[in-house]
């Protein structure tokens, strides 16, 4: 069973710092793309970013040069390292690893950007 748990959400203010966590578990990690996507309250999910299991990024254009997404395979893990976060960057932050036509989620972690 494939279990994705998300961790590093909290309320920061503008402009400060996050990183998020997902830990995978149950399933071969290293061979699949993993993204972070997120959901404002009354918005759509949206992509925020990508990594593939060759190493390749890339991201949405609201984040770029803001945030930056890794993984490490014997950690089962991919992070998104969040720079100079707004307000508009509050939302539940989910990750995903994409195995072609099935598709694993985590829980999400709550990010609050506010003064």
């Amino acid at each position: 069973q494939v279990q994705l748990v998300e961790s590093g959400g909290g309320l920061v203010q503008p402009g400060g710092s996050l990183r998020l966590s997902c830990a995978a578990s149950g399933s071969i990690f290293s061979i699949y793309d993993m993204d972070w996507y997120r959901q404002a309250p009354g918005k759509q999910r949206e992509l925020v970013a990508i990594v593939t299991s060759g190493g390749r990024t890339n991201y949405a254009d609201s984040v770029k040069g803001r945030f930056t997404i890794s993984r490490d395979n014997a950690k089962n893990t991919v992070y998104l390292q969040m720079n100079s976060l707004k307000p508009e960057d509050t939302a539940v932050y989910y990750c995903r690893m994409d195995r072609g036509f099935v598709h694993y989620w985590g829980q999400g972690t709550q990010v609050t950007v506010s003064s």
